[in-house]
């Protein structure tokens, strides 16, 4: 089987649901919180300095990170019903946020911002709750371009804060940067995969350590907060003014909130890949309450007033880096982060870090996001199609958010909907691929009951799909033994746990370079069946066991099995290749 069973698996120490002891499920918690405390305190920083706020301001959103990434990163490893993905997830402040939030803020100040984020909240819970309708919706062309699109929007405020230093101080920021920028580089280009993990934080510590030389850290800052106690800054409140900035700045909020909920979900899949020593099958139930989870921290975050949060990508690596996956190290993380929340002392060292080292530190991070979002979209290889969609729309994005493009006209269309790059840019992607949609082949289909009486419908539709497709009576008896395979395995994942309620199927073919593709859509099994069929080699192929043989079957009929489980839904996805003697009749 093609299906990734056959990977080597992690040198997990600790999965999931292990225990390991008290003092390395600390030991691991505060690894992880060192390495994403940079990103949780500055993010909120750079916003807030770049929108005008107050001190005030700045010390209650720095606080409300650091609590609602605490408490959401505990809620992902516990797992509440359908909440929470179950395993190590760290949450943090999303640099993808920076620039809208900036634009909220010199719009209608923190009310305005809190409004935006808690409308936006709804679209990570929306597709949680339906998150396999949507899994065509969120191409890697779209989302791949819309990332690249945000350092492009934030950058110019990023640097903007270069200035942000005495005047005296000419040299300063331009050393204190380039240490900064330096290091992070240097470790990231040269040292081994361990280190490599460090050198953000690393790189922080000299830059600050240049600038502290050069009198650009706030040891002020620092000598004023208290050890222990709340922020000096009040809640700032929520705004119900929902006017012409709230309809400018809102669908920018969707778009970021997109991306937000794929980087999600590609964490978590990445995750479950690094959690088990036995290579497994991604479990979408998980995805969904990772989804779910994201989704009540930005309602969190606009409940409070500040930057919302999201998975940040440094789980997968640090679990790689100790081998320690188990739940209690997200707790663990969590409660870490909430008490570091009641201790001004220690939130105002890093807030007394000098803007160059923040510029320095994000311009590297969003570096990276506008190279992953090339990776997205070039993943499966770059047709014409997808560099015209992507293309086309990055650069519209560039320029209706320069207004460069018919000035004083797109950037006043529909309210000023199209002033900001992301949204000018996502909306432009969207309406290329749906065009390609429309387009493009129907997909053959067909619906009935999951029901054994179902078959001989399906083999005539088989029929006509491989007939249309020029395929001989070969292709055709492995397409209907993959069929007869899939359904009598589903069938019995029904009968094995006493389903009394009606099921319904889809069936969706379509034709592939070298062979077709079957997708089943139905109600979900409570075991993968993907993970079954991996697991029979590690069987004696005398066992009788009349599922087996079904699944031995399909396995060698087809290709490769992929099995999506959601909450409401399963997809079973066969690939069937063309064998030799039908390949001339193509």
């Amino acid at each position: 089987m093609r299906d990734g069973h056959k990977q080597r698996a992690p040198n997990v120490r600790y999965e999931p649901n292990e225990n390991p002891p008290a003092g390395l499920s600390f030991g691991c918690g505060l690894q992880l919180v060192v390495l994403g405390i940079t990103s949780i305190i500055f993010i909120p920083t750079i916003v807030i300095r770049a929108g005008g706020g107050t001190d005030a301001y700045l010390s209650w959103a720095v606080f409300g990170a650091v609590a609602v990434s605490g408490i959401c990163t505990v809620l992902q490893a516990v797992r509440l019903g359908r909440v929470g993905a179950g395993y190590l997830l760290f949450m943090g402040p999303a640099g993808a946020f920076i620039g809208v939030c900036v634009s909220a803020l010199n719009e209608g100040g923190p009310a305005l911002l809190a409004t935006l984020v808690v409308a936006s909240s709804l679209i990570p819970i929306v597709i949680s709750m339906w998150l396999a309708l949507f899994r065509r919706l969120l191409t890697p062309t779209i989302v791949g371009t819309v990332n690249m699109l945000v350092p492009a929007t934030v950058l110019p405020v990023v640097f903007g804060r270069l200035a942000d230093v005495p005047h005296d101080a000419a040299l300063a920021p331009l050393l204190t940067a380039l240490a900064t920028i330096l290091v992070i580089s240097g470790i990231s280009l040269t040292a081994g995969a361990s280190l490599r993990l460090w050198a953000p934080a690393i790189g922080v510590v000299a830059g600050s350590v240049v600038g502290g030389s050069l009198g650009l850290y706030d040891f002020e800052r620092v000598a004023r907060a208290p050890w222990i106690g709340l922020p000096s800054g009040d809640w700032p409140g929520i705004g119900i003014d929902l006017g012409p900035a709230f309809v400018e700045l809102l669908p920018a909020f969707v778009f970021v909130s997109l991306i937000g909920v794929i980087q999600t979900i590609t964490g978590t899949v990445a995750v479950q890949r690094v959690s088990w020593r036995r290579p497994r099958a991604v479990d979408y139930r998980a995805v969904e309450g990772a989804v779910t989870a994201d989704g009540i921290g930005k309602l969190l975050s606009g409940l409070m007033a500040i930057v919302p949060t999201q998975t940040i990508a440094v789980s997968a690596p640090t679990i790689e880096l100790t081998g320690v996956a188990a739940r209690r190290v997200g707790i663990a993380a969590g409660g870490v982060l909430m008490a570091l929340a009641l201790l001004p002392k220690i939130l105002a060292m890093i807030l007394a870090i000098p803007s160059p080292v923040i510029v320095a530190y994000l311009t590297v991070v969003l570096a990276m996001t506008f190279v992953r979002g090339m990776t997205e979209v070039v993943q499966g290889g770059l047709d014409y199609r997808k560099g015209m969609i992507s293309g086309v729309a990055f650069w519209v994005g560039v320029g209706c958010q320069n207004d460069l493009l018919f000035p004083g006209l797109l950037s006043e269309l529909g309210g000023g909907l199209l002033g900001n790059g992301i949204t000018a840019g996502g909306i432009v992607a969207i309406l290329m691929t749906l065009f390609l949609e429309a387009t493009a082949p129907r997909r053959n289909r067909i619906e009935g009951d999951l029901d054994i009486s179902v078959l001989p419908k399906l083999r005539e539709f088989l029929d006509g799909f491989a007939s249309r497709n020029g395929w001989g009576a070969n292709m055709l008896h492995r397409l209907d033994a993959a069929t007869e395979e899939t359904i009598l395995t589903l069938i019995g994942e029904e009968e094995d746990h006493k389903r009394r309620e009606r099921r319904r199927l889809l069936l969706q073919a379509h034709k592939e370079a070298g062979g077709a593709v079957l997708e089943f859509v139905a109600a979900p099994g409570e075991e993968n069946l993907q993970n079954r069929i991996g697991l029979l080699a590690d069987t004696p192929d005398d066992v009788p066991v009349e599922r087996e043989i079904s699944l031995r079957l399909l396995r060698h009929v087809a290709s490769s099995v992929h099995h999506q489980q959601f909450h409401s839904i399963d997809i079973v996805t066969v690939r069937v290749d063309v064998p030799e003697t039908d390949r001339g009749n193509r």
